[in-house]
């Protein structure tokens, strides 16, 4: 059918574009919002707990788990024999167990469940149980796995060009190692599970997840039953940052295997510390690189090897580390390169998807690099930023990607000019730079730093999701798509792009939890995609009841479909407004379809994994950010003193939320970048595994002078009103603090040599910094 566009010139954003607050702002404040911790328990509800390893590497010998069957509380414990089917959570590779089978492969990892009469009781009887181990030797550090070739995956590589030959014939040539640590996604609503047997054999999953269709699988598998026995659903979660793509699959799992042998439901949460110990994070990342550049900094050539924490098992470091190799060039232009990136296998958690999804350790790199460039030259480093930055159209001949795709809507040059212009960027320099003159001990730094990044699942199968959307007879709208809420404001843009289809107030409709009942086959709300996806397949189920109507109404009060209207809660047809209730009604008793399911597949992408070459992304995402920081060089302390944030949103569904996400990612990206720090002992026990002692930003780490501000732009690609995604590329913003201190740092020397600052810059990384820099 033909496309009804909204005419009403009058307001031609009835409700996208507008700042609306969270669909569940009122219920977070007041503490009403329902999580799965939250949901009344049914009677007969037990609760389990892990058992964990407390070795990095071992074989299994026994297990005696007596004094855990003898404890007070205590009613069953499983090990991974009990399993009807599949002991397996791996999302792509067949290689995590979900409870070890005959060894152990990092400290913390799950071996037996044990189900209590409470909480407390099932966390305290797992504490019992004995294990008796033979000891295997553990690689625990990322370069020893690739001196010992220890991967999880093969090697991969991309090449463009000539790097060799340009390194060799090049006027300048800078080689050096580098590396950027993990990260904790520290959701506030920790994982949890609460698993529901059913008639026949069915389960019922009420599951904290970024991606239920998964766990409806995993759960699938590990029961043995088909996946049409297994519902999944998940309201909201209490953030997510890629956490819960794929492992909470351990926890749905273990739940319900409980639930299926006990027959009574089983919820299954974890306290902060066993989280941590059980989980995988951020990739730790480590770096070697070689780079040609000309007098000016413009790079001729580059190589550059990453080596990834993947942890014990594949997991999703195989996409995390292609989407690294894919933003290796950031916002540059790179003729010759060759890049490999490998995964490897260390006895730890398995390291999975974090926000970014390897993309900001990929970018980082580049940005290190010019960095160190710009110093060696006497420069500053935004202008050699500028000067290697893609070019505009065809005929500069600098617009494709060393992996094969066109930036076809590069307004990076723009963006940057007008942050630069707006944060005053040169004239702070000078007054730093004369600040940093008669300051021997506190001293100030500046950085601006750009990003690109692609919007679009890597795999491209992923790339689609369904919606269903139902009008009842008073006029009032539910949707349910296949994206999760995890405090995003997933379900407030959808909700929008619904009520602005169907022209009612947004206060008409509301979205339900998600659920694999309602959704089938659905892709995990990750990659930035999930109000572009869902936003789109809601936007088609709504369209396709607008279109019923706008026929029905033309039926009934005569003119013409193409003029029919929908705004403000009226539905203009023929010269008059009849209120949308109304016409809904009279449809009903006409039989007419007043529900209708939507489907969206993101168009034009393609790519081939063995050459690692296409069209990976829908369109780029850009941003720019100016952070001014102060730092003591006695102690290594800081402080972000100002931060300018410009991001492109294109045409923002929402611009309130997409400013909060922004400031959030801003943040958060800090915190990798400056506080959080990951520890493991020589036995390889993570020790920092509570808050106690991994440090994330406080309110305090916030700069009091903090400017977001969204781009004006139209997104080229024909996304959902033509906005762009905001989840996780303003994560690569906050690179300016990172440099930002260096730059501070350098100035001890009066910004002559280069820092050897490694991520996260803590005080203590700081400090050695300036001591090298003392001495050198």
């Amino acid at each position: 059918m033909k496309d009804l566009a909204q005419t009403n010139t009058s307001a031609p954003w009835a409700e996208v574009g507008k700042p609306h607050p969270h669909e569940s702002a009122v219920l977070h404040v007041c503490g009403t919002a329902n999580y799965t911790d939250d949901l009344p328990e049914l009677q007969g509800t037990l609760h389990a707990a892990l058992g964990l390893s407390t070795q990095a590497h071992a074989k299994i010998n026994n297990i005696n788990l007596d004094a855990v069957r003898a404890a007070d509380g205590v009613v069953a414990v499983y090990t991974a024999k009990d399993f009807p089917g599949t002991n397996e959570c791996g999302p792509i590779i067949k290689d995590d167990p979900i409870l070890a089978n005959g060894k152990v492969e990092y400290v913390g990892q799950p071996v037996f469940v044990v189900v209590a009469h409470s909480h407390d009781h099932a966390r305290r009887a797992a504490r019992l149980g004995k294990i008796d181990y033979e000891t295997l030797t553990p690689i625990l550090h990322p370069r020893a796995a690739r001196d010992a070739e220890s991967y999880v995956l093969p090697p991969m590589s991309l090449s463009r060009g000539d790097a060799q030959q340009a390194l060799e014939k090049a006027p300048n040539r800078i080689r050096g190692s580098w590396q950027v640590g993990g990260q904790e996604q520290f959701y506030l609503e920790g994982q949890i599970a609460y698993a529901i047997p059913k008639e026949a054999n069915g389960m019922a999953v009420m599951c904290s997840t970024q991606h239920p269709s998964e766990m409806q699988h995993i759960v699938a598998h590990a029961l043995a039953i088909p996946s049409h026995s297994v519902q999944v659903e998940c309201r909201r979660m209490g953030g997510g940052f890629g956490g819960k793509e794929s492992q909470s699959g351990l926890w749905a799992a273990a739940a319900a295997l409980c639930a299926f042998h006990l027959k009574r439901p089983i919820k299954l949460r974890a306290d902060r510390d066993d989280d941590m110990m059980v989980t995988g994070k951020r990739h730790e990342f480590h770096y070697e690189y070689d780079v040609a550049y000309d007098e000016q900094g413009l790079i001729l050539g580059a190589r550059f090897e990453m080596v990834s924490r993947a942890g014990f098992s594949a997991d999703l470091s195989g996409p995390v580390a292609t989407r690294a190799v894919c933003h290796v060039d950031n916002t540059y232009y790179l003729s010759n390169v060759d890049i490999r990136a490998m995964c490897g296998k260390t006895n730890t958690q398995s390291n999975t998807a974090f926000r970014g999804f390897g993309g900001p350790q990929g970018a980082i790199l580049i940005e290190y690099v010019i960095d160190e460039i710009a110093r060696l030259l006497g420069q500053d480093a935004l202008d050699v930023r500028k000067l290697n930055f893609y070019g505009r159209n065809d005929a500069e001949g600098r617009n494709v990607t060393h992996y094969g795709q066109k930036v076809a809507d590069n307004i990076i040059h723009e963006l940057v000019a007008e942050i630069e212009a707006s944060s005053s960027y040169r004239a702070r320099r000078l007054a730093i730079n004369e600040f940093n003159a008669q300051s021997p001990i506190l001293k100030k730094g500046l950085a601006l730093t750009p990003h690109k990044f692609g919007i679009a699942f890597n795999v491209t199968h992923l790339n689609q999701a369904g919606a269903l959307v139902h009008v009842y007879l008073d006029g009032s709208v539910l949707v349910n798509h296949g994206g999760t809420e995890m405090g995003q404001g997933l379900n407030t843009k959808v909700a929008q792009v619904v009520a602005h289809e169907l022209g009612v107030p947004l206060s008409q409709v509301r979205v339900s939890a998600t659920d694999t009942t309602k959704i089938a086959n659905t892709s995990a709300t990750a990659a930035s995609t999930g109000a572009d996806l869902n936003g789109k397949a809601a936007q088609d189920a709504a369209r396709q009841i607008r279109e019923r109507l706008s026929e029905f109404a033309v039926k009934t009060y005569g003119g013409n479909v193409a003029d029919v209207r929908f705004s403000d809660g009226q539905i203009y047809c023929n010269g008059s407004g009849i209120a949308f209730e109304e016409v809904v009604n009279k449809a009903y008793f006409a039989r007419v379809q007043l529900w209708s399911d939507g489907f969206y597949a993101t168009p034009h992408l393609q790519w081939d994994s063995k050459t690692m070459t296409g069209s990976p992304f829908s369109y780029y995402a850009y941003g720019a950010a100016v952070s001014e920081v102060i730092v003591d060089t006695l102690t290594g302390e800081w402080k972000l003193l100002r931060a300018d944030a410009l991001y492109d949103a294109g045409n923002s569904l929402n611009p309130a939320i997409d400013v909060g996400q922004v400031e959030g990612a801003f943040i958060q990206g800090m915190g990798w970048l400056t506080t959080e720090e990951l520890v493991w002992n020589a036995n390889g026990k993570l020790t920092t595994h509570a808050p106690s002692t991994y440090k994330i930003p406080a309110i305090s780490d916030c700069p009091e002078d903090f400017r977001v501000r969204l781009f004006k732009n139209t997104n080229v690609a024909d996304s959902i009103h033509r906005s762009k995604a905001v989840g996780e590329p303003p994560l690569l913003l906050p690179f300016s603090v990172f440099f930002a201190i260096r730059d501070a740092i350098a100035s001890v020397a009066d910004g002559k040599i280069n820092p050897p600052l490694t991520a996260p810059a803590t005080s203590e990384a700081i400090l050695r910094a300036v001591t090298a820099v003392q001495t050198l």
